[in-house]
């Protein structure tokens, strides 16, 4: 693919202010902006682990990535046969997730990544904003999940009513110039009465007020912290592949992948703005 979308974090500034940004320009993750979730956390039935290692969280240094306006952040899977958690799970696979909870959070504003896919069907890394009390009670806004289709990225709110499989849900297919596979800038703007989720600032789905009320109550007006994660199979990719051998979503070709060398998802920068 050629389309690259070149836009630098400064690029969509307007009249905001800049409230959270990380370019990865350091030689190590930023512990003062983001959590490492560890190995006791398992969800949707994925077939990794998450582990805190330089091996899965990794920083990439500037003018090593084509493409990238500086730094890049890389969370990456790698196979580990047989490897034990906290809680008894065994997993074949390990990867990384890092989230800002109790760190930063914002109520209202944009938040965008510039982010890289890999063309490998099975994956399914996210970004994405969480409240901070129970799930689904105060809210969740999926800006990006993407299951190895390198044709479409998805988005989604989630809330008491509206949760798990969600009626407030979209998929976006890229024109044919470009895919996934190429650089693009993620976003969401909200604010009391809507949602809009855009791809290198094109809105591909609104969500208003009414429309979350159809279904319960609007859980938007409260703080929400940020999650970038790179899961291998689970629910989201078996319900678009079918597949459970040899693992839950994940297909054969994507394991053999991720054995042989490894698969991961490429991050810029992560930008939060607000009006005023």
């Amino acid at each position: 693919m050629t389309a690259q979308t070149s836009q630098t974090p400064a690029a969509k500034d307007r009249s905001d202010k800049v409230v959270f940004l990380d370019e990865f320009n350091a030689p190590s993750l930023d512990r003062s902006k983001w959590n490492v979730e560890g190995p006791a956390f398992w969800v949707n039935k994925e077939e990794q682990a998450y582990i805190d290692s330089e091996e899965t969280i990794r920083l990439l240094p500037a003018g090593s990535v084509e493409g990238a306006t500086g730094g890049v952040l890389e969370l990456r899977a790698l196979h580990r046969a047989g490897f034990k958690t906290p809680t008894g799970r065994v997993a074949d696979y390990v990867s990384g997730r890092i989230d800002t909870r109790d760190k930063f959070d914002f109520t209202h504003g944009r938040a965008a990544a510039r982010v890289r896919m890999p063309a490998l069907e099975g994956v399914w890394p996210a970004f994405w904003l969480l409240g901070n009390g129970e799930w689904p009670e105060t809210g969740e806004i999926d800006i990006l999940e993407y299951v190895g289709e390198k044709d479409w990225t998805g988005v989604a709110l989630h809330g008491p009513g509206y949760s798990g499989d969600t009626p407030l849900v979209n998929k976006y297919f890229f024109p044919p110039e470009t895919d996934a596979t190429d650089w693009h800038v993620y976003a969401v703007e909200w604010d009391e009465e809507k949602v809009l989720f855009t791809i290198d600032d094109r809105v591909i789905y609104r969500v208003t007020r009414p429309m979350v009320e159809v279904y319960g109550e609007w859980k938007f007006d409260t703080p929400k912290h940020m999650i970038l994660n790179l899961a291998i199979g689970g629910e989201y990719p078996r319900k678009t592949n079918g597949i459970d051998v040899p693992g839950y979503g994940l297909p054969p070709a994507a394991a053999e992948l991720i054995q042989r060398e490894g698969v991961g998802i490429q991050i810029d920068w992560v930008k939060v703005t607000q009006s005023g």
